[in-house]
């Protein structure tokens, strides 16, 4: 089966990441490691994580002037991750910067909008109350200036397949199953797994719904059998 699910391994409970990270590793396409994870365990944890699976999406979101950026993405190069992330309201220099010390075929994806995002937000942030034309506007600039992929909303998937086309990657977070509940959610733009498929994402990112069910194995294999 062709893997869709990348699992966000969020938390600062490593010994219970790592069991995660072992027992779920042949129902995953990644893992995700972003902010407290890294923080938290730093690159020997990172690498522990990638001996135990090799597909790694390191999601720090890079944004800063092009130069930093740069040297960020030369540091994080060395490490290998298949997938790493910058935002796009970086502006144009911060792209083409960021492709440059790439060397072992890690891919770039250009953060949009964030998912925690709702149209009053991003009216107050970016003068843009309609968030679908706040998103394509970003994407095109990430297509011009030579990134691999975007993460998106699951509710913006289309509009960004038809502004990117067929060859970028889309990876979408905010995806939840449809028996999932949890009011202390930060997602706002939210969807579930069959439909952001159906939608055209390439790859989901699940984090909370797997990782914190009663039994995270038998979850993320019952959101593979929902997505063949």
């Amino acid at each position: 089966m062709n893997k869709k699910i990348i699992v966000a391994l969020d938390g600062n409970n490593f010994s219970k990441l790592i069991k995660l990270a072992k027992n779920l590793k042949n129902e995953v396409y990644a893992y995700k490691i972003g902010y407290e994870f890294f923080f938290n365990f730093g690159i020997d944890g990172y690498k522990k994580i990638k001996k135990i699976f090799p597909n790694i999406f390191l999601d720090l979101k890079l944004h800063d002037i092009p130069n930093t950026v740069e040297q960020g993405i030369k540091a994080i190069d060395k490490l290998k991750p298949i997938l790493t992330t910058i935002h796009i309201s970086g502006g144009d220099n911060m792209h083409k910067f960021s492709k440059k010390k790439i060397t072992n075929h890690s891919k770039i994806l250009g953060v949009s909008i964030l998912t925690s995002l709702d149209s009053d937000q991003t009216e107050k942030y970016y003068n843009e109350k309609n968030v679908k034309n706040l998103v394509k506007k970003f994407v095109k600039y990430a297509k011009k200036n030579g990134l691999d992929g975007i993460v998106c909303s699951p509710l913006e998937i289309k509009t960004v397949r038809k502004a990117v086309g067929k060859k970028m990657i889309i990876v979408v977070p905010g995806i939840r199953p449809a028996n999932y509940s949890n009011k202390k959610d930060d997602q706002k733009r939210i969807i579930t797994p069959l439909k952001a498929i159906k939608m055209g994402a390439d790859y989901l990112v699940i984090g909370r719904p797997i990782t914190s069910a009663k039994n995270p194995l038998k979850e993320i294999k019952e959101i593979n059998n929902s997505i063949k």
